[in-house]
This record gives structure tokens, C-alpha cells and sequence, in this order.
């Protein structure tokens, strides 16, 4: 169903059109723009992809021409200045989905112009950006949310119902392990892989499922890892990392969880990534793997490299439909209509003076809300740190939290006095 001529729209911005982008915002915004979007709450609407900021525009044009009528005809803003270009064409949402480094500089030029923001995950890499963009979010009376697209996928969802419930009762430990294939770092991400890790980019997914799944206070961070194959065995590159989380609940018991990451496992692995989580609770044990779900498939001259042996349909899959339609849809797209509906909700769901109340509701959401993103990025600042030291010769640094000497507390080997990389509280 297409929208009627005369419903509103909500016009998007987009900061990066890398992979990210062809996997999850291209999809959302070609759906929304074929159909539009209806809620009770604020009637029919357009949705329209209306311009985008990238570093040559190469991208842009590329996809503006293969996508033809299936999408609205964009401006496109390249270079220094793109993302300022972009905002003065005027917007109600953007999204930034540049490498993560990066986020932080887009994120506050979007919110300053008074313009809600989504921002890939990691949202941002220090407790101090974080703690600025929050407050500058209140000022201008905006939404600043992150994507956490896994807490969508449905096995998590049943995890997280089963320990809302009571049913799965205390967690007391738990493992997760994210592998990409060698081509993630070497092509799709050979740009700006230099000087970063897999833990920042890929564990902050399942930090934030833990931080939120089973909430707690989160005590100390520590971390190790591996280098030399995408970079220098010296160098400040990393191939893969091993993140230990430790959390306290309110019953004085602690849960410990071990997060590892790469992105050097072999193209020829049979799914496009190798996901799993296992959690042990007082009661129960939860077993999830992402390769393990029943679908095997095997095509000459094509599996596992064109296409996977396994392959998660849950994420985000092509489909033509029973109808004949073909479609694009999974948890993936799922997150980004879901901050799309509470934009459209804030701004077109009731008066002008019931806004305020609107706002507060969505910015309560704290699957997304940029506010309770705390936990999740002092583990992010905590592990950048720790993997720093490392680099400059000096391992098993250890990070407390809200320590009695400051925030983010970094313990140094053989030192006693901490090194404090943030003085709030987390």
C-alpha cells in the first residue's frame, strides 16, 4: 500500500553507505519507500531516503542508479562538510553508519542541528563522548539511539522473555563468540581496520546483550588477543581479542562472561559468520548457535563462497514471497523500522504540546536509548585501553569499575596506582 499524497513524510539521512547499509538501512528504506508506514498511533506516513553524506559519493551513485524507482531520487553530499551539506538540505532522522571511529563527530553534528540520530553500534568508543552526546541530546530535545540488532533476532528474544519470566533463574556464567571471514578485514573493511579491533566492532553486540538481558553492575573488564596476520605481530592491529566481563546482582553473587572475537577465519567457512552463545543459569543451561538452526544448503561451483553452506535467514534474507513479491527482511531491517516508528510517533503522535511527554516515553527505551548505553560502552572504553597497553608492551592490564579512585579504574602489573580513564560514575 502506498502512502496518500497529501500524509506526512519523514525524511532520512544517511552518514555511510558501506555494507552496512547494503544489508539493513537499503532494504528498510526501499521497503518504506514502496509502502510507507502505518500506526495507530500517528496515521499513515512517507518515509523517504533524502540525502546522504559519504567520503567520495562513489557509493551513492552506484546504488542511486542500480536502484532506479525504488527509491526517492536523493541528494548525495561527498567529502569535508558532507554531513553539514546533508543536514541543511533538512531532515528528521539520520543514521550513522560509518566505521565506528568516526561516529562520534557525525553523531554530534546530527543532534546539534536538533535532528534525531541512530547510530550503528559501537555507538561511541569513550565514557566521555558518550557522556556528551547524552547531554546534548537533552538539550535539543532529541532522540540519540544505538542499533543493537541482535537483541531483535528471536532466539535472544526467547532467552531474554525466559529470564524476564523467572523462569531461567540467576545467570551464573556465560560464553559468546562472533568469527567473520579474512574478507571482512582485508576488503570490506581494509580502509579503516588500521589500529582497530574485532572486539570493538563485533563484541559490543553481545556486551549489550548481556548488559540488558541479564541486568546487573558491571566490575571489572579485562582483556587479550592476537595480532599479526592483519597487521604487524607488534603493531596496534588485532586479529582476534578474548574480553572478560564480571558482573555483580543485587543478591551479591557475580557472573562472568567471556567474549571472543575475529575476523581472520577462513573464506571458505561454511556460514558468513560463526555466531554462538551458551549461558549457565541455577536452574537451566541456554545453547544458541547461529550456524546450528537447520538449514544446510549446497550449490555446485558456488557454496561456501558465493553463497554459504549455512546461512541465517533470521537476519536478514532475500525472499520471493508466496505472493510473488520479492522482499528483503529480517531482525537486521527490523531494528531500523523500529527507531523509524518511534521518530515518526515523537514527531506525528499526538499535539504539538504532548510532545515532550512522547519524547521521555521513547528515550525510556533502554534496548536503544543512547542514556543506557553506559555499561556497555565503559566495557568498549575499558577493552580500547586495555588492548592500547598491550600494544606498548604492557599486558594483563586490568579495568574496576566505579573504583574508589575513579570511574574506569586501569590497573597496571607491579603499579598501585591506577590509571583513571574516566572520573564519573558509570
Amino acid at each position: 500500500m502506498s502512502p496518500q499524497a497529501d500524509s506526512p513524510t519523514l525524511k532520512a539521512g544517511m552518514v555511510g553507505m558501506g555494507m552496512i547499509f547494503d544489508e539493513t538501512y537499503c532494504p528498510f528504506f526501499e521497503s518504506a519507500h514502496r509502502e510507507g508506514m502505518f500506526d495507530r498511533r500517528f496515521g499513515e506516513l512517507s518515509v523517504e531516503l533524502s540525502a546522504v553524506a559519504t567520503r567520495t559519493g562513489k557509493r551513492a551513485e552506484k546504488y542511486k542508479t542500480a536502484a532506479g524507482d525504488k527509491i526517492a531520487d536523493f541528494q548525495s553530499f561527498a567529502g569535508d562538510g558532507a554531513v553539514t551539506q546533508m543536514l541543511d538540505s533538512g531532515l528528521d532522522f539520520a543514521c550513522v553508519a560509518s566505521p565506528d571511529d568516526r561516529h562520534f563527530g557525525a553523531a554530534k553534528e546530527v543532534i546539534e542541528s536538533g535532528t534525531h540520530v541512530i547510530i550503528e553500534k559501537p555507538s561511541v568508543l569513550t565514557m566521555q563522548e558518550l557522556d556528551e552526546l547524552v547531554e546534548l541530546a537533552k538539550q535539543k530535545n532529541v532522540l540519540a539511539k544505538v542499533v543493537y540488532h541482535k537483541l531483535f533476532d528471536p532466539d535472544h528474544k526467547k532467552m531474554r522473555s525466559l529470564y524476564y519470566d523467572n523462569v531461567l533463574k540467576h545467570v551464573n556464567n556465560g560464553y559468546c563468540t562472533l568469527l567473520e571471514p579474512k574478507q571482512i578485514s582485508g576488503s570490506q573493511f581494509a580502509e579503516w581496520i588500521g589500529g582497530r579491533n574485532p572486539g570493538t566492532y563485533v563484541a559490543c553486540h553481545y556486551i549489550k546483550l548481556i548488559d540488558f538481558s541479564f541486568p546487573g553492575k558491571l566490575k571489572t573488564i579485562s582483556a587479550t588477543g592476537q595480532r599479526g596476520l592483519v597487521g604487524p605481530q607488534d603493531g596496534n592491529t588485532w586479529d582476534s581479542t578474548q574480553l572478560r566481563m564480571v558482573y555483580e546482582y543485587e543478591s551479591g553473587r557475580n557472573a562472568t562472561f567471556d567474549i571472543h572475537t575475529s575476523w581472520v577465519t577462513p573464506d571458505n567457512f561454511p556460514g558468513y559468520v560463526e555466531q554462538e552463545v551458551q549461558f549457565r543459569f541455577d536452574n537451566g543451561l541456554w545453547n544458541g548457535h547461529s550456524r546450528k538452526r537447520g538449514v544446510e544448503c549446497t550449490v555446485e561451483d558456488k557454496t561456501p563462497f558465493t553463497i554459504k553452506n549455512s546461512i541465517n535467514n533470521h537476519f536478514n534474507g532475500t525472499f520471493v514471497e508466496p505472493w510473488g513479491e520479492r522482499s528483503q527482511r529480517g531482525y537486521g531491517v527490523e531494528v531500523i523500522e523500529r527507531f523509524a516508528r518511534e521518530v515518526a510517533y515523537v514527531e506525528h503522535g499526538g499535539t504539538d504540546a504532548d510532545r515532550g511527554k512522547r519524547l521521555a516515553e521513547m528515550q525510556a527505551l533502554d534496548y536503544n536509548d543512547l542514556a543506557a548505553d553506559r555499561q556497555t560502552v565503559a566495557t568498549i572504553h575499558a577493552l580500547e585501553a586495555i588492548l592500547e597497553r598491550a600494544a606498548a608492551g604492557e599486558p594483563d592490564c586490568l579495568v574496576r569499575i566505579n573504583d574508589p579512585k575513579g570511574g574506569l579504574a586501569l590497573y597496571r602489573p607491579g603499579v598501585a596506582e591506577p590509571e583513571i580513564l574516566y572520573e564519573g560514575t558509570v
